[in-house]
């Protein structure tokens, strides 16, 4: 294990903790403490008009509420925007940015693989256009905890990525590989829907000449149709006075080795037990696993 261990939960303050998020908090949090690590909470919060008023304030009521309390203030990444595009000027001025005009509507025709066009184009566009960065055309790998070995051609499996949006929004590629490095993590545990990110920012990290931390993607929980929990599918907010339940039941997920009746003990014996029976590779190397959840 590395000497000293930081992991994060960095959640976007979009609405309310569920049953998803908790599990991302809860694996990212057991794995630093049995590590003897520290873990810190981060506020993704770089776009204003997904985020309801108290939401990152409700985000970590809840996780105190779990008994999930981490190390040194909380970092607000909407209070960082200076740093960003600091970072963005020193790329522009390196000839590895360019302007795309190129709608959402024509990425996704794509499957989201974009094709790079604006890279060399003639007469960039003046006005209502995003910033992309030059990725190099190589394949990155990285080896997952959890997952295993993982492989992208960033060409081919990706394209060219956004680091600020079109509305003059710092996207989140950008925004995450800065902070990890400025905060010093060495270890991200965090959903599977983000697997397909981490090469790109494993390319960002190099080009800026940051450390690469570790990774581990566990499976995101997902309803019966396979979508996975969020506020955009109804996801039922957690309830703090339920803590014992959900917390037994995030674990169960994880597959950890938990003892009948566990669910009746306080959270704080909980999570103890937890830390000290932490086997990260007890976690299924799956995208998702259905959960039965009340939804809505």
């Amino acid at each position: 294990m590395t000497a000293v261990y930081v992991g994060r939960f960095a959640p976007s303050p979009t609405g309310a903790l569920h049953f998803g998020s908790l599990l991302a908090a809860l694996a990212s949090y057991l794995d630093a403490r049995a590590n003897q690590g520290r873990w810190i909470v981060r506020m993704e919060d770089l776009d204003p008009a997904r985020e309801p008023p108290g939401a990152a304030q409700q985000i970590l009521d809840t996780l105190s509420d779990f008994g999930l309390h981490w190390d040194g203030p909380v970092v607000y990444q909407s209070q960082r925007i200076d740093i960003y595009q600091q970072v963005l000027r020193s790329l522009i001025e390196q000839n590895l940015v360019y302007r795309c005009d190129c709608s959402r509507q024509r990425v996704r025709a794509m499957n989201s693989v974009y094709d790079n066009q604006c890279r060399d184009r003639q007469t960039p566009p003046e006005s209502g256009y995003a910033l992309r960065l030059k990725l190099p055309d190589i394949s990155v790998s990285f080896d997952d905890r959890i997952q295993g070995r993982y492989q992208q051609q960033l060409t081919r499996e990706c394209g060219d990525i956004v680091l600020c949006r079109r509305d003059g929004l710092i996207a989140y590629q950008l925004a995450v590989v800065v902070d990890d490095a400025w905060q010093g993590i060495t270890d991200i545990v965090r959903g599977h829907d983000l697997l397909d990110s981490t090469p790109r920012q494993i390319a960002l990290q190099q080009i800026l000449l940051h450390p690469q931390p570790r990774y581990a993607h566990i499976p995101v929980a997902s309803n019966q149709q396979g979508q996975k929990l969020s506020k955009q599918h109804f996801a039922k907010a957690l309830d703090g006075r339920d803590a014992k339940q959900h917390i037994h039941e995030a674990l169960r997920f994880l597959r950890q080795d938990i003892p009948a009746g566990s669910n009746r003990e306080t959270p704080a014996s909980q999570l103890q037990r937890a830390i000290e029976r932490w086997d990260i590779q007890r976690i299924p190397k799956l995208a998702n696993i259905p959960v039965r959840q009340q939804l809505g």
